[in-house]
């Protein structure tokens, strides 16, 4: 065999090689981002569930004489405002996860000022509609944590891999960006302050 002819077929192996590994890490990739779409939209299936118990929640308290209606309004405002913020599973960038979970976030404090309120009002803490509800909610508050975690989890193995060498390549070459994660809310690291 001529030396030209080995040449050619070791340039031949190395591009076969390269086309081989860029299929096996596209794939890998496509697969990876499907896992991360899935856990998103089990995110979003937690959350909806939480946003589908407030109106229930709203009503049972409009129920009691007297209860502050600025505390409501805080929350039907914040629902809407939550509901209306969505972010497409393909373009989970850091910046669209933040504002989704700023306005989640705004939700969480709006129905913790009306359990607050709530404590106010015995007849209403008597009151067993009432008290299911604010179990489920709490059960959902749980649901959201863990769900979040778990996306958090498939968004590392994605991020990790594409970022890896030789798949940085190619998830650059086909568009396979980095997700983002939800992190810790603003204040979260200061302990709160207890008073007896």
């Amino acid at each position: 065999m001529k030396r030209s002819n080995i040449i050619l077929l070791v340039i031949g192996a190395a591009l076969l090689l390269l086309v081989f590994n860029g299929c096996g890490s596209y794939n890998s990739m496509v697969t990876k981002q499907e896992g991360v779409s899935n856990a998103w939209a089990q995110v979003e299936n937690v959350y909806q569930r939480r946003l589908d118990l407030i109106p229930n929640l709203v009503s049972t308290v409009k129920g009691v004489a007297n209860f502050e209606q600025k505390t409501l309004t805080d929350v039907i405002e914040a629902r809407a405002k939550a509901s209306s913020m969505t972010v497409d599973a393909s373009k989970l960038s850091p910046e669209q996860i933040s504002k989704f979970q700023s306005s989640q976030g705004e939700l969480s404090q709006a129905l913790g000022r009306l359990m607050v309120v709530a404590e106010q009002y015995p007849q209403l803490k008597a009151t067993q509609n009432f008290l299911e509800l604010q179990s489920q909610l709490e059960g959902t508050e749980n649901r959201i944590a863990v769900e979040r975690g778990k996306f958090n989890d498939v968004v590392l193995d994605y991020n990790s891999y594409i970022r890896k060498f030789p798949q940085v390549l190619f998830a650059g070459i086909f568009g396979f960006d980095k997700k983002g994660y939800f992190e810790a809310d603003p204040g979260a690291e200061k302990a709160p302050k207890v008073e007896f």
